[in-house]
């Protein structure tokens, strides 16, 4: 019993140290999206706003395809991380609910740390989002029932973004975070940093949505939209390249927000 206490115990420390390294690549890839987001809000820049662009900008950078392999298992380390909580919960969260939304997350970050890992090895590592997300639709359009797929996938994603935001200004991010251990200025500093990057993070998820659902209602995968077109559609709104450069802020806010998890989430 006594070995079997010690295994699970190093198990543990194993997953918390894997799950860190993934927030940390989580926060890197976020910032980089948001740098290139400003860039594109104030007319200096000409690269994606994406996965793939701050892939990119890591690339180029010196020791840039090393930098690449170490996020690329920062996001298998949070996979890991994500398999456990799945398996055991996370943080006294047992529910199935929670363990089952652990185990969509694990698929998630497999497949965003393979994608990284290709980029890393010179192939690419896939699409764009733009192309990714309008070639996912004009498949799903083409089959029978497409248009209601497309459209429910659309109205999910656009509700999880709400949620995200919703949440963000409840401030509930703060549970999984030990704020009991951090300076009170931190703490005020880690809060803004949550709320605004999980508000501006939802902002974007839930445009997206939008422009899903409007693909399915006028059955043209075109409307369809990734990251880096959502992201330049706000810049198109009223208050123009501000609204954009606001919601850019956000997401290097989030990716800031993402270094502080690694530092004080309960694992």
């Amino acid at each position: 019993m006594a070995a079997n206490g010690s295994d699970h115990s190093r198990l543990g420390r194993v997953t918390r140290a894997a799950g860190r390294a993934g927030f940390v690549a989580r926060g890197v890839v976020y910032a980089l999206v948001g740098v290139l987001a400003l860039r594109i809000a104030f007319g200096s820049g000409g690269e994606d706003a994406d996965r793939q662009g701050a892939l990119h900008q890591v690339a180029v950078r010196p020791f840039g395809a090393v930098l690449l392999w170490a996020l690329a298992a920062g996001f298998a380390g949070m996979a890991l991380w994500r398999v456990s909580a799945a398996v055991f919960g996370e943080a006294g969260r047992k529910k199935t609910g929670s363990r089952v939304l652990s185990a969509g997350r694990a698929v998630f970050y497999a497949s965003v740390a393979w994608g990284t890992a290709a980029y890393a090895a010179g192939s690419g590592g896939g699409s764009d989002s733009d192309s990714a997300s309008r070639d996912w639709t004009a498949t799903a359009l083409a089959r029978p029932g497409g248009r209601w797929l497309v459209g429910a996938a659309g109205l999910v994603l656009a509700a999880v973004g709400t949620v995200i935001a919703v949440r963000a200004l409840q401030r509930r991010f703060l549970r999984k975070l030990d704020t009991a251990s951090m300076h009170p200025r931190t703490r005020t500093a880690v809060t803004g940093t949550g709320l605004s990057g999980n508000v501006a993070r939802g902002a974007v998820y839930a445009a997206a949505g939008v422009f899903v659902v409007v693909a399915a209602v006028r059955f043209d995968p075109g409307r369809a939209k990734g990251m880096d077109d959502t992201l330049r559609a706000f810049a198109a709104g009223a208050p123009g390249p501000w609204l954009l450069g606001a919601v850019a802020g956000g997401l290097v806010l989030y990716g800031v927000f993402s270094f502080a998890s690694a530092r004080w989430r309960r694992f």
